[in-house]
């Protein structure tokens, strides 16, 4: 009798761990593997920024909410909110492919940093949806490379890297960058 019952119970066992290792093996079979090399989406853009400075309401597209004084010569803990246009060409007045709408605050005493979390918001005849962006804009570098952590609509779930590069600098009042967007998991 007890043969019988140490039987079914080892026939159970393996019964179980032959589909454990059937579902995993499905489960490792179907994930998505992407080239680092190839993107499967790439767009070229440019962020303008006008910051607010009490004379100029009708043009600005971001606003330092926080700006401590005597916190050193790099603006360190400075926080700006931004809504600003996302264009094709380097013209501020051109026809907005998207809007850039997020922060950035200054996260460095001893030098120019900037940590941006921000959204695209595509609302065009060639994209609908958003892109979620996040990361450290080491402003000194001439090149830097912040993360694109999700998306909805036409970028559903999308992954990759946007590479700033500062394509215009004018003091605190304006600045535009350059976009350059691989997305390797659309």
């Amino acid at each position: 009798m007890a043969s019988l019952v140490e039987k079914q119970l080892l026939k159970s066992l393996f019964s179980f761990f032959l589909l454990v290792l059937l579902f995993s093996d499905t489960v490792f079979s179907s994930r998505k593997t992407f080239d680092q090399r190839k993107p499967c989406k790439h767009f070229s853009f440019y962020f303008h920024d006008i910051l607010y400075d009490g004379d100029n309401v009708a043009n600005a597209t971001s606003a330092a909410i926080v700006s401590p004084p005597g916190l050193g010569n790099f603006k360190f803990g400075k926080f700006v909110i931004f809504d600003g246009p996302i264009t094709m060409d380097k013209n501020y007045l051109s026809e907005p492919l998207a809007r850039a709408q997020g922060f950035y605050f200054y996260d460095m005493k001893m030098d120019y940093n900037a940590w941006f979390c921000y959204t695209l918001v595509f609302n065009s005849t060639q994209h609908k949806g958003t892109l979620n962006i996040m990361g450290a804009d080491l402003m000194m570098e001439p090149t830097r490379d912040l993360s694109v952590v999700g998306g909805t609509g036409d970028f559903f779930m999308a992954r990759g890297i946007a590479t700033f590069v500062t394509d215009i600098f004018q003091g605190a009042k304006y600045f535009r960058v350059k976009m350059d967007v691989k997305l390797y998991e659309c």
